[in-house]
């Protein structure tokens, strides 16, 4: 039986974060949905979505990066898969704030967010029984054991954790003392700038737990089922 990506072709919005920092993510992204049958697309000139200018208060900045991702991703048909939730947020939701004032750009912008999805989210709808694969490991994901407040932000909050340090850390050492209170041996996340907030926290602490994006999660445990 086919599966049910079976011909399905998607573009691939991969972020500056990953594209830059831990380019593994986006290619664990395409591993994982190659598998699931999808062919995977990546549209050249892409740079970022604009969403640190955007919470610096730098509007007209972030229009600027925005105008670009609109032009690039407009040429494009077809779903866009993000992996990463809070730029997913900035294309779906931000960009219509940031061109309301531009019927044409606005337009554009809604047209885009129609066919953005986060990746998990995107893994959800084509593959509701999963993507095949296991590990013998727990996990400090959603809801998959429990975690102490694990609806709270993490502290990262992009340039918040620059312009508020001290109450950054605070909340990232109260998140981390939860997740180690679960007794979970990964911590996996949808957004690599959260990751890199919570995998540098653990090492500080001297933690045995790794933090992992969820494509990487998945990609190993599909890896290790062959």
């Amino acid at each position: 039986m086919s599966s049910p990506a079976a011909s399905k072709s998607v573009h691939l919005f991969h972020t500056c974060l990953v594209n830059e920092i831990d380019p593994d993510v986006g290619m664990a992204v395409v591993r994982v949905l190659e598998r699931a049958g999808v062919v995977v697309h990546v549209p050249a000139d892409q740079t970022c979505c604009g969403q640190p200018a955007y919470n610096a208060g730098y509007h007209d900045e972030a229009r600027q990066v925005a105008r670009h991702t609109l032009q690039v991703l407009s040429q494009t048909r077809g779903p866009i898969v993000i992996p990463s939730g809070s730029c997913a947020d900035m294309l779906v939701h931000q960009y219509a704030v940031l061109f309301q004032d531009d019927p044409h750009l606005l337009e554009t912008a809604r047209a885009v967010a129609k066919r953005c999805r986060e990746f998990s989210q995107f893994l959800a709808e084509i593959a509701p029984h999963g993507v095949g694969g296991e590990l013998p490991v727990s996990v400090a994901y959603a809801r998959q054991i429990d975690v102490r407040d694990q609806e709270e932000c993490c502290g990262f909050g992009g340039l918040f954790s620059v312009k508020n340090a001290e109450i950054s850390t605070g909340m990232l050492d109260r998140k981390l003392a939860a997740v180690e209170a679960s007794g979970a041996e990964r911590l996996v996340s949808c957004d690599l700038g959260c990751l890199l907030h919570l995998g540098g926290g653990l090492h500080r602490r001297g933690s045995p737990i790794r933090a992992q994006h969820l494509a990487q999660f998945l990609d190993e445990a599909s890896g290790a089922d062959k």
